[in-house]
């Protein structure tokens, strides 16, 4: 009786197993088929970098340390090269009315000083002092030029302090205007510092017409200090001395003469 229950109850359980069974074989090779996948997955991934060695990377650090050097000096000479060519070509610009405004305010080289720095109360000859300073006038003119030149008065007497006026006549003979500039000096050379001009027509654009005649004024006066310093103890005559020449004009437009020590190289003619 056991056998045959048996028997019979063994396909009802072969039933029931099977499904159970096919399910866990699904889930074994799932996972055996994941395993493979990663396994492969690891066994075939690309190797990661090795990191370089500690002498390549301080190589590496160095290397950008000279580079940001190199950058760093090549800015700083970039800049004093822009500096420098700025310069030059202010001074370049500036050379002419720099060294005229020199002279005339340091009486360099016997250029009478222009400055305006004399007060009122400067002008005004010392009562202590009775003796005039002679002041003779010179004229003078390029070869070049087709003018006549020539101061009306041979010479004035001064007392230092003492404003005095003077003219020269200047005429144009030929058929062309003509522009002209004047160059000037003292002499002595050590009286320049005291001879000080208030107005005057040198380095000033002077265009005379064809066949015209003019006049050009001085107005100057003999400093005061004149008769403090022993140097000039033994001066009692002065020579102002005038240059025509033709004017030309420089790369940056300053008026400039066409002969002399300020002649120009590069000039061109004023019109």
């Amino acid at each position: 009786m056991l056998p045959r229950l048996i028997n019979g109850w063994r396909p009802t359980l072969q039933t029931r197993l099977q499904p159970s069974l096919a399910n866990r074989n699904h889930v074994g090779l799932l996972s055996l088929q994941a395993r493979l996948l990663s396994s492969s997955s690891v066994r075939f991934a690309p190797p990661s970098p090795a990191p370089p060695p500690p002498y390549q990377q301080q190589q590496h650090r160095q290397h950008q340390q000279r580079q940001k050097q190199y950058s760093q000096r090549n800015r700083s000479l970039l800049l004093y090269s822009t500096a420098t060519i700025v310069l030059v070509t202010a001074a370049s610009y500036l050379a002419v009315p720099l060294y005229r405004a020199f002279c005339s305010a340091t009486g360099y080289a016997g250029t009478p000083r222009t400055d305006s720095k004399f007060h009122s109360s400067r002008l005004v000859p010392d009562p202590r002092n009775e003796k005039r300073i002679r002041v003779r006038f010179n004229a003078d003119k390029s070869d070049s030029l087709p003018w006549s030149f020539t101061p009306q008065q041979k010479e004035v007497r001064v007392l230092p302090g003492e404003t005095a006026l003077a003219f020269y006549t200047a005429k144009n003979w030929s058929e062309d205007d003509i522009i002209g500039i004047a160059t000037y000096n003292v002499t002595p050379n050590n009286i320049a510092p005291y001879f000080a001009k208030v107005e005057c027509f040198c380095f000033e654009e002077q265009k005379i017409l064809a066949g015209e005649e003019v006049d050009l004024p001085i107005f100057f006066f003999i400093d005061r200090d004149f008769l403090d310093d022993p140097l000039m103890k033994n001066i009692d005559e002065v020579t102002l001395s005038y240059t025509f020449f033709r004017a030309r004009r420089d790369t940056h437009g300053n008026l400039v003469p066409s002969e002399g020590p300020l002649a120009v190289e590069g000039s061109v003619p004023a019109v």
